[in-house]
């Protein structure tokens, strides 16, 4: 499968390449500055340009099966909504429909899902921004008609690949840990290029 990511310059992004190439895909590498992509491999293409130029986006977008988008925060607000508007226009302007999205958990109906820390202090005043963003972001994803998944992924850590996960549990669930490494995170969103489980679904990520 022929796919391209945004966000790959970002921690989670690098493990989407990593192992999306492992995989046998072919990568589009879509950054500001591709001089941080490491990766070299025959089937990697980095491209330079920025989420926020709509242009550029629409650029980048044709002759690609799907879209992994992990947008970071960024310097600005609203990096995430803005920047994922743009490659949904994009994406509807020239027929690609499979869109795999990565959120927070947290967003949408999963705020149940937080403790008192995270509801309050993190989300409610420390990345009350960056929670705004997530919230905008998935709204745009939901209402562009796309074949679209937006991933919920608890707090990053850095511990190592381990595929042993929990995912798509209850909004009452309480038992999560808020909690799951960059490199689990990268491979449930790559699982879902093949699979249609979670296909217009909000699917919680931790362990």
């Amino acid at each position: 499968m022929k796919i391209i990511v945004f966000g790959s310059t970002g921690s989670v992004g690098k493990h989407v390449i990593e192992q999306a190439l492992e995989k046998g895909h072919e990568v589009t590498a879509f950054a500001r500055n591709t001089d941080k992509i490491t990766i070299t491999h025959k089937n990697l293409c980095k491209v330079s340009g920025d989420a926020m130029n709509t242009s550029s986006v629409a650029s980048v977008i044709p002759d690609h099966d799907a879209v992994v988008c992990v947008l970071g925060a960024g310097r600005k607000g609203e990096v995430r909504a803005r920047g994922t508007q743009n490659i949904i226009d994009a994406m509807q302007s020239h027929n690609i429909s499979r869109l795999i999205c990565q959120s927070t958990l947290g967003a949408g109906d999963s705020h149940t899902n937080l403790n008192f820390f995270w509801k309050y202090i993190m989300f409610g005043m420390l990345l009350r921004p960056a929670y705004a963003d997530h919230q905008l972001q998935e709204q745009y994803v939901q209402k562009s008609g796309l074949d679209w998944t937006i991933v919920r992924p608890g707090a990053f850590t850095n511990g190592e690949l381990t595929h042993e996960y929990r995912h798509g549990f209850s909004t009452h669930d309480k038992s999560a840990k808020l909690k799951i490494s960059r490199s689990d995170v990268a491979d449930f969103l790559l699982k879902q290029l093949l699979d249609k489980s979670y296909l217009h679904k909000t699917p919680a990520l931790s362990y």
